[in-house]
């Protein structure tokens, strides 16, 4: 690769598109390290078991794999500035909803159990169906917002502040509601 390496194409090694998350990279890893590995006998194949470890090593930094992607451009022409379909669709509209899905179920688990409020950040990712990239910026946003925390456990709980957030944001949906009804009976009585 450098220093007189040659290029090798970890992307294609562990069979992902150059624009896949964390996740599914690592599920890549897992997948062929499981399929090469020399204790399977029947797929055991040493040469590409290397090849997928060194790969996924390459590539699991964000450091380093964003060294390699620049590497990986000048070789291949890959062009990582044009979005994908699915997160040129991606508006603030969209994580405007995100965080009031992640409010709402973190909402729910506090009502349940007041002292013991903590979700692991995997069911909630899981919930929003969402990339490791977006994830981590609703997070970033809502701690930074202070509507939601860490717990010492490591598990994400909604906050003083989230809960008077959700309470509000109820509040008006609710207004809406009956503003619309309304409406809709003004124009029948017309």
């Amino acid at each position: 690769m450098l220093n007189g390496q040659p290029f090798v194409d970890h992307y294609k090694i562990l069979q992902v598109s150059p624009k896949c998350d964390a996740r599914g990279l690592e599920a890549a890893y897992r997948l062929l390290a499981k399929r090469y590995h020399p204790d399977h006998a029947e797929t055991a194949d040493v040469t590409k078991f290397n090849e997928v470890i060194e790969a996924y090593n390459a590539l699991r930094n964000a450091k380093k794999r964003a060294e390699y992607n620049i590497l990986y451009a000048t070789r291949t022409g890959f062009d990582f500035s044009e979005k994908d379909e699915m997160e040129d669709g991606q508006s603030a509209y969209d994580d405007a909803d995100a965080h009031e899905k992640i409010l709402h179920f973190l909402y729910t688990k506090r009502r349940e159990n007041a002292q013991d409020a903590g979700i692991g950040r995997y069911y909630v990712q899981k919930m929003l169906n969402c990339s490791d990239n977006h994830f981590e910026f609703h997070l970033w946003y809502l701690k930074a917002k202070g509507l939601i925390e860490i717990t010492e456990n490591g598990t994400l709980a909604i906050t003083i502040d989230g809960v008077d957030h959700v309470i509000s944001m109820s509040r008006t949906a609710m207004r809406e509601k009956l503003l619309i009804a309304q409406a809709i009976d003004r124009q029948g009585q017309a």
